[in-house]
């Protein structure tokens, strides 16, 4: 479907025997831009790709289980770890592990806290208080 440009706003002169029109493609699909949390499984370096693809599309934090890659090849995990954290350095996000098998990898808008704050002691009072 094509609308008019200079029929619908005028242009100089308004004498309608221009054939300039804008071409308006109404069938295009809408993407939304939400954000998306995505639970991922490392089982072997080559799922690495599938969560590069994903943080890559820019909406993605993926929270990735290595569970099942560290106990089978250690080494592979390293390297599909760096392969990962290469990439979120690219796209300005931020790597972080929670325990000893969970990676989460955020885009450049959102931020891993990696220090968590200490818990408050509950200080009994003592007579140096008074």
């Amino acid at each position: 479907m094509a609308f008019g440009f200079k029929k619908i706003f005028g242009g100089k002169g308004d004498n309608m025997s221009g054939d300039e029109y804008l071409e308006i493609d109404v069938s295009q699909e809408k993407k939304e831009n939400k954000v998306v949390v995505k639970l991922f499984n490392l089982n072997d370096y080559e799922d690495a790709t599938q969560i590069l693809n994903a943080l890559r599309e820019g909406y993605t934090i993926a929270i990735i289980d290595m569970r099942i890659l560290k106990k089978k090849d250690p080494i592979e995990l390293k390297r599909a770890i760096s392969k990962i954290k290469k990439t979120a350095d690219a796209l300005e996000g931020t790597i972080a592990g929670f325990g000893e098998n969970v990676v989460v990898v955020t885009p450049s808008f959102a931020k891993v806290e990696k220090h968590m704050p200490k818990p408050k002691e509950d200080k009994k009072p003592s007579m140096d208080d008074f």
